[in-house]
This record gives structure tokens, sequence and C-alpha cells, in this order.
């Protein structure tokens, strides 16, 4: 998709959490493009002073990292866009705050960017990814370095994004709150039970929830909004973006300590909520993942839509055994929803002997989380 977009617009902004792969994927797609990093503080003064001659110094093609740092430049990146509209592939943008970055490329450079998203690695990408390391790629690719690295990451990213999108008074309670954030991976989010311990206020919680989607870190999963006759729960469930991150938060080091853990089925549930998300970026379609859960306690973990107003049922078991039980949520809300669910699927974790996919109930299939992740990337 980036060569495509590189022959079709002017412009390609790449969005994404920090140390996803944005800027080596530009990097390596346009390698004579001049490369400049915002973040440099004499680079800074130097857009804050002349943007117009800043820009017009630079030899295109030209890579401006992390835009959001210097947000005027998309306007006068336009002008000159649109003095060379038939110039193709020109100006490369990466942003790692997803919000205020799109709303500035909405107002700026409608019709002459083409935007796409990246994420950490998939299972897809590379037989590496796993729940212990995630998918960004120095975990994946230095597993020893991996406590190291997301500590790194972690004050990198609270003294660059947060204390730029907010100014965040209390920072060692914040870090407190990407801790307790990880404890209620997987469940239905309640600012409340998540302000109470912390000792701060539920908005102080939704703007702190505001940072953490905007930055790319953690996926809200919003219900499915036909109640199929039923009484909805209508709380989105929450789950860090990254399992790596997930475990380096919860303590979890080795594969042993995440075999025993009590988190296990919640990280393995947000890894393949993530598989899931990951396939529709990849194939430029737009997020859409929900959950399912009623007043009565039927609860299924994702809905995944299709084609022609149908989708996918999807339950994620952390266990390597499956058994037919698995499948009874899905059974009953397929009663409900007719035809409706194209396909149900159990996806579990990968056992010694590797499986062939199998029924487990009539017209549920199970499949391992490697099976399932080539089905929705195919």
């Amino acid at each position: 998709m980036v060569q495509q977009a590189l022959r079709q617009f002017p412009a390609l902004v790449i969005t994404g959490p920090r140390r996803a792969g944005k800027t080596t994927l530009l990097r390596k797609s346009v390698p004579q493009a001049q490369y400049v990093l915002l973040e440099d503080p004499d680079i800074q003064d130097r857009v804050r002073s002349d943007p117009r001659s800043f820009l017009e110094g630079l030899r295109l093609p030209a890579i401006l990292d992390e835009i959001q740092n210097t947000p005027r430049l998309l306007d006068y990146a336009r002008t000159l866009i649109d003095a060379n509209p038939r110039r193709m592939g020109q100006w490369l943008f990466t942003g790692s705050q997803e919000a205020p970055l799109m709303q500035g490329i909405t107002e700026s450079m409608a019709g002459r960017a083409a935007v796409l998203q990246l994420l950490p690695f998939s299972v897809a990408e590379s037989p590496k990814v796993d729940l212990l390391r995630g998918g960004f790629p120095e975990p994946v690719l230095h597993p020893a370095s991996r406590t190291l690295w997301f500590a790194s990451y972690l004050q990198t990213y609270i003294e660059r994004d947060v204390r730029t999108i907010t100014q965040v008074r209390d920072l060692p309670t914040f870090r407190r709150f990407l801790s307790l954030l990880a404890s209620r991976h997987g469940q239905f989010l309640n600012k409340s039970d998540l302000a109470a311990p912390l000792g701060v206020s539920v908005p102080t919680i939704g703007e702190w929830m505001y940072i953490l989607e905007i930055t790319g870190q953690i996926i809200l999963v919003p219900p499915y909004f036909e109640n199929f006759g039923k009484r909805l729960v209508k709380t989105p469930k929450v789950y860090w973006g990254d399992s790596g991150m997930a475990c380096h938060l919860l303590g979890i080091q080795t594969q042993a300590e995440l075999d025993r853990s009590p988190f296990l089925g919640a990280i393995f549930e947000g890894f393949v909520a993530s598989e899931i998300l990951k396939s529709q970026i990849n194939r430029g379609q737009r997020k859409e993942l929900y959950c399912f859960r009623d007043r009565q306690g039927l609860e299924i973990d994702f809905m995944v839509p299709q084609p022609n107003a149908k989708f996918w049922l999807v339950e994620a078991k952390a266990s390597r055994t499956v058994q037919s039980t698995m499948a009874n949520p899905m059974l009953a809300l397929k009663k409900a929803a007719g035809d409706r669910v194209s396909r149900s699927l159990v996806v579990h974790r990968k056992a010694r002997t590797q499986p062939n996919i199998t029924t487990v109930a009539p017209g549920v299939e199970a499949i391992t989380v490697e099976q399932f992740s080539a089905i929705i990337n195919a």
C-alpha cells in the first residue's frame, strides 16, 4: 500500500505508536529521501522562526518524522503541494498521536495525502511474535533485552508523548495508573474503579485514557450495537494494544510466569483482538471490532463485521485443549442472530501437536491463533 500511495498522492502520512517501525518503513521505501526528525530542538526552533523557508530548503522527497511536534508545517506544506500538484510521493510524514494529527490532516491536507496506519508486527508478519514479546520490532528481534526495552519505552513515552499532549502533574501516579490499567486488561471499562485506588477524579481517568488511545497504546472494543432482542451491556472492553507491554506492566518476565498467571486468559484475548485489528489495517480496511454481552450474562469475546451485513463470532481461549462447552455462547447468539453469523471460531493456543481445523460443535470451528492469523490475513 505504501508504494501505491506514493504513486497516487503528493503526500503520505503514516501514523501508529512509537517504535512500531514507521520511520524504517519510509526510509526503506524511499531511500533517496531527506530525513528530518522534528523532535530535534534545533529543528523546532527553525520551524518556529521561519516555517516556509524551512520547507523550501528541503530536498524532495523528504521524510518529516513525528510531525505532531510541529503541526503548523502541514499548512505550509499544503501551499507547496498545491504549487506542484502533479508531483507524487514528495512529502512523507510520520506521527505518533493519531487523533490530533488526523485533525490537522483533515484541515490542511484533505485530498492531498494518503493516510496509513502501522501497528507492531502481527503473527502473519513474524513467527517470533508471541504473548510475552508482543509485536514491537525490538523485543521480537532481541528478546533477551525485552525487559530493558519496555522500561525504556515507557520512560520515553511518558517524557515525550504524555507531557506533549497534556500537563500530567503527578507522573508517579500516572505510572501507577498504567500498571493498574494493565490489571484490568480484557475487562469492561470502569473509570470509577480505576480512579478510587489512585485518588484521582473520574474525568482525570478519562483524560489519561484518551492519551493512551490517541498514542496507540490501548484498544477499546465497543459493544455491538444491535440487541437481537436482548438487553445489552454498553460498556467497552479495554486492552493494552501490545501483549508484551501488558506482560511488562504486570511484572511477567518469563514464559513459565505467564503460563501460571491469572492474567493469561485476558492477555491472550487482547492478543487476538490486536491480530484482528492489524489484519484490517494491513488490508486497507477501517478498524471495526465489537464485543457482546447481555444482561443475562451471555458474552462473546469478539464480533468481526463481514460484507453483506454479516459477521464472525470469535472466542479467544488461552487453553491448549479445546472443549465443546467453549462453543456454547456462540451457539446461543447464533440462534438469536440467525444467518447474520457467517463463521464461528474458537481461537486457542498452539498445542505440542499441531491440530488441523476441527469442529467442536455444529458450525463452530477450533483453530490455533497462528491458523487464525493466516485466515484473516489471506
